[in-house]
């Protein structure tokens, strides 16, 4: 005889007990108890002391018990007027100054205006660009990061940003209303 089938003769009635009187549904303690023997029957070799036999299979009993709960929870659904987007101020943030950087992308000069637009915009790679503009890589490469520098000082002109531990902007306020972008 294998020891799942020993201890299921000595606890099959023991447990099944334990189960019914926490159980209200009597019907499901019997699939409860199948679910504990099928968990003994799969981890009996995780069980260090014999000793501690008879509380391991009633932590079981319980833990299977406590997950029949959680499955049975009625799930409420909240009335559409309760429930809302929930807004993430650095994804408005982002939003927001998404707004203002079309216009300030377009008071760029041309040539680091094109450059900064097929890299940033388009995704192209800067050998691509470099392509694309026919121009030499060290030569795109020096548009792109021209045209970020101004972009990032017509930023830093019209706004006063805070950001978190990692760099990102989390917030931003404008400095001046004659800032024509925002």
């Amino acid at each position: 005889m294998s020891v799942s089938e020993k201890l299921w003769r000595e606890y099959h009635s023991k447990l099944l007990a334990f189960i019914k009187r926490r159980v209200d549904d009597h019907s499901a303690a019997d699939d409860i108890l199948q679910d504990v023997f099928l968990k003994i029957h799969r981890q009996i070799d995780s069980l260090n002391e014999e000793t501690k036999l008879e509380s391991w299979l009633y932590q079981i009993t319980r833990n299977a018990v406590i997950d029949y709960y959680r499955t049975r929870k009625p799930s409420v659904e909240l009335p559409e007027w309760i429930s809302q987007p929930e807004t993430d101020p650095r994804a408005q943030a982002r939003q927001e100054m998404e707004a203002c950087l079309r216009p300030m992308i377009e008071q760029l000069p041309t040539i680091y205006r094109d450059a900064l637009v097929l890299s940033e915009l388009t995704g192209m790679t800067q050998q691509q660009v470099s392509k694309e503009q026919n121009i030499s890589l060290p030569g795109a490469k020096s548009r792109i990061q021209r045209a970020r520098s101004l972009l990032k000082g017509m930023m830093f002109e019209c706004c006063q940003f805070e950001f978190d531990r990692k760099g990102k902007v989390i917030d931003y306020n404008i400095k001046n209303n004659d800032c024509d972008s925002c």
